[in-house]
C-alpha cells in the first residue's frame, strides 16, 4: 500500500469511527509454495463479485519496486497473504484466477506495475482513491475513505516498512490483511456515492485510461534531482555528481538496494564539490569515513577521477537540457500570444472543477491546459477543434464534454485580448 496512507484521516471529519483492530477472521497464513498458490486459486475461482488486491513493497529499502506481499480477498473465498518471492513461478494458478474478476485496489497506478511484473492481469479496475478524488474528498488515503465510507477506523503504520523482511511480523501481516478486509465494501459505497454524484460514467472513464495507460517516459537526466545539487560550484564539479550518481545507481541495482543506503545524496554533493584527488582526501569528508564507504571509496574515487578527465566539451551545462515548456513567468517574453491564452484558460479551467467538486489536476492535466495554451489552435477556435486537441493529449470523453466549449471561448478572447501582465506563477 502506498506510504500516503500513513496519513492521518480528515481531522475535521465528524465521522465517529469504529475501530478495525483485526480482520474478523483472523490473519490468513502467508503463503509461499506452489501447493498454497494452487488451493489459494481454486478458492478465490469459487468466490463471488470483485476481488481486493493490494501490494507491499520496500520502497527505500530496495532497488526495485517489486512486490513482496500480495494481498488478495473475495466474497465467499477469503483473505490471503502470498508471498511472490521464493517460487513466483508457481504463482500461475492464481493469476489465472484473477484473470477475469474487477480488481478493487486503493491508487491503482501504485499497485499495478509490480503485479504486472509477477504476470497478474486484469481485464477491469476500481480505484478508490481515484474515486474518492472524482467525489471531490478532501483526505483520499484508504483510512480517510474508510472512515468517511464505512465508519470504521483502520490499525496503520507498517505502509513505508521494509517488507523485503522476512519473517513478516505479526503486527505487519495484520496491518497488511486489514488493507483488503473491507475493500470491497468500500468499493460499493464509492460506487453508490459516484451515480448519486452523476460521475459513475467519469469514474470508468478513468479506471479505464489507468489500466490502459502506458509506463511513463524515462526521465532525462535523472541524475539532476540529487538534493541540493543547485549548491554545486562549476561544470567540473556537475560532471562529479553525475559520475557518482551513476556509480551509486550501478551499485544499488546490482545489490538490489534503495541508491540513498548506498549513499547519500549530501555525500554525493560534499564530494563533487571538494573533488578529492586520493582516497584519504576523500575519505576525511563526511559520511565518506564510516567503515562501509572507505570500502567503497575506490569506487567514489574513480567516479570523481572520471568527470575530472573529461574534455570541456563533455562537461554537463549548469542550466541542463530543456525538458517540457518554460515557466509560465516567461512566457510574456517567450511567447506573448501563449501568455494572454494562459490568462484565459486557466481561470475557466479552475472554476469549472470548483463548479464540478473536482480537484483541477482531475479536471484536466495541468500540463495539457498549459500545452494547448502554448500551442494554441486555428483561429477562430470551435469545440470540435478543442475536442481533437485535447483527445490527442490523453483528455478523456467526460473531460472533453465538460471543457471544449468553454475552452474554445476562452482561446477565442484571447486573441482578442491585450498582452498579458506577466505571471508570478509556473
Amino acid at each position: 500500500m502506498s506510504t500516503s496512507d500513513e496519513r492521518p484521516a480528515d481531522s475535521g471529519s465528524e465521522v465517529v469511527a469504529e475501530p478495525l483492530l483485526a480482520p474478523a477472521d483472523g490473519v490468513p497464513p502467508v503463503l509461499s509454495r506452489a501447493a498454497e498458490f494452487a488451493e489459494a486459486a481454486e478458492r478465490l475461482a469459487a468466490g463471488t463479485g470483485p476481488v481486493a488486491v493490494d501490494t507491499e513493497r520496500a520502497s527505500g529499502y530496495r532497488y526495485s519496486q517489486r512486490a513482496y506481499l500480495v494481498q488478495l480477498r473475495r466474497t465467499g473465498s477469503g483473505s490471503f497473504l502470498l508471498d511472490p518471492i521464493s517460487e513466483p513461478e508457481t504463482l500461475a494458478p492464481v493469476i489465472e484466477a484473477l484473470d477475469g474478476p474487477e480488481w478493487v485496489l486503493h491508487a491503482a497506478d501504485q499497485d499495478l506495475p509490480c503485479l504486472r511484473e509477477l504476470g497478474f492481469r486484469c481485464e477491469t479496475v476500481f480505484d478508490t482513491e481515484l474515486a474518492g478524488r472524482l467525489l471531490g474528498e478532501p483526505k483520499v488515503n484508504l483510512a480517510a475513505m474508510v472512515a468517511t465510507y464505512l465508519e470504521l477506523g483502520l490499525q496503520k503504520g507498517h505502509g513505508a516498512a521494509d517488507w523485503s523482511r522476512r519473517p513478516l511480523p505479526d503486527d505487519w501481516l495484520n496491518y497488511a490483511a486489514l488493507d483488503v478486509e473491507v475493500l470491497v465494501e468500500l468499493r460499493d459505497a464509492v460506487q453508490q456515492a459516484l451515480v448519486e454524484q452523476g460521475k459513475d460514467e467519469w469514474a470508468r472513464q478513468e479506471f479505464r485510461y489507468v489500466l490502459d495507460r502506458p509506463a511513463p517516459a524515462p526521465r532525462v537526466d535523472k541524475w539532476r534531482r540529487t538534493a541540493n545539487v543547485h549548491t554545486v560550484k562549476n561544470s567540473r564539479s556537475l560532471a562529479a555528481v553525475r559520475e557518482l550518481w551513476a556509480a551509486r545507481e550501478e551499485l544499488a541495482q546490482r545489490r538490489d538496494v534503495a541508491p540513498g543506503r548506498i549513499l547519500p545524496d549530501s555525500a554525493i554533493v560534499t564530494a563533487a564539490n571538494a573533488m578529492p584527488t586520493s582516497q584519504a582526501e576523500l575519505t576525511r569528508l563526511p559520511v565518506f569515513g564510516g567503515p562501509r564507504q572507505r570500502r567503497q571509496a575506490g569506487i567514489w574515487l574513480g567516479a570523481i577521477d572520471r568527470a575530472r578527465s573529461l574534455p570541456e566539451s563533455q562537461l554537463p551545462s549548469k542550466r541542463g537540457p530543456t525538458v517540457g515548456l518554460p515557466p509560465i513567468s516567461r512566457w510574456e517574453q517567450r511567447n506573448p500570444d501563449a501568455a494572454k491564452r494562459i490568462a484565459q484558460v486557466r481561470p475557466i479551467v479552475k472554476e469549472i472543477a470548483e463548479n464540478n467538486n473536482l480537484p483541477l489536476e482531475n479536471l484536466l492535466a495541468p500540463d495539457l491546459v498549459r500545452q494547448l495554451a502554448w500551442d494554441g489552435v486555428d483561429l477562430p477556435a470551435t469545440p470540435d477543434v478543442v475536442d481533437a486537441y485535447l483527445a490527442a493529449g490523453g483528455a478523456r470523453p467526460w473531460q472533453r464534454e465538460l471543457t471544449d466549449i468553454a475552452l474554445a471561448d476562452g482561446l477565442n478572447a484571447a486573441a482578442k485580448a491585450p498582452a498579458a501582465e506577466p505571471d508570478s506563477t509556473s
